[in-house]
């Protein structure tokens, strides 16, 4: 399976926080995502060592809770400038009370928007 379920895509889209968990070791924190070409994206707000995005850098495994379901992902750091934007876009749309609106600009800053991940379904272990 290359992408995560269609339900699971459409959950995602409508929750404004998803938990995530980097590797094993990490608990489950909260992050913004968003779905792009019905893909699942989040950034980091800060790439400090042991956070979820440099832990990601590590050991791409981890896991996402969508609802009351776990569920195992492999983190992917995005490279295409073409989705970033999409990504950027996401955010404003989705984002766009004024509240989150500071955050929302400080996804755009290049070393935030470095660290667009996209999260797909782990592969079974052998």
């Amino acid at each position: 399976m290359k992408k995560l379920p269609e339900s699971v895509i459409a959950a995602l889209d409508k929750s404004k926080i998803i938990g995530i968990r980097a590797g094993s070791e990490h608990r489950f924190i909260g992050v913004w995502p968003v779905v792009v070409l019905g893909r699942l994206f989040v950034r980091s707000w800060t790439r400090k060592p042991g956070g979820w995005y440099r832990t990601f850098l590590e050991d791409p495994r981890g896991a996402i809770q969508a609802g009351t379901r776990t569920i195992n992902v492999r983190a992917k750091v995005v490279k295409s400038e073409r989705l970033k934007k999409a990504v950027d876009l996401a955010y404003r749309t989705k984002f766009n009370t004024p509240g989150a609106l500071n955050y929302v600009r400080g996804f755009h800053r290049p070393s935030r928007r470095n660290t667009t991940t996209e999260f797909v379904p782990a592969r079974a272990r052998r």
